[in-house]
């Protein structure tokens, strides 16, 4: 077994995919129509490594957990090989970094925020 998929709250839609696509660099694996306003919609890292995000457009009391998905701390963790590369990318895409990267004992690491204000880490782990 393993976590293939993970729902993501989202606003809308349209706004997400070309977040996730243009900012992140995901690919948008998935997009179809399930009637009565609702779509399956996932995207994954370029290279489908990892989990996939299924986005779903929040409805009634779902809206309040928009961005507050992992309560406040860094929710989701997205390896890279290439961190320098990687950040400089997602910085003149216009992804917002909480902190300037910083050396780890396990690697370097910067914290960053999604459209919503979710927390993330961008990290690249230290050979061995």
């Amino acid at each position: 077994m393993r976590v293939a998929k993970l729902a993501f709250l989202v606003r809308e839609y349209d706004e997400a995919i070309d977040w996730f696509t243009r900012c992140l660099g995901f690919v948008l694996v998935e997009n179809a129509d399930m009637g009565a306003g609702k779509r399956w919609v996932v995207v994954q890292p370029a290279g489908g490594q990892g989990a996939a995000l299924l986005l779903a457009r929040a409805v009634g009391e779902q809206r309040e957990a928009i961005g507050r998905q992992g309560g406040g701390r860094v929710f989701l963790f997205l390896e890279t090989p290439d961190f320098d590369n990687d950040h400089a990318r997602m910085k003149a895409a216009g992804v917002r970094f909480a902190e300037a990267p910083r050396s780890e004992p396990y690697g370097k690491v910067a914290v960053f925020e999604d459209l919503y204000g979710n927390r993330w880490d961008l990290l690249e782990f230290r050979s061995a």
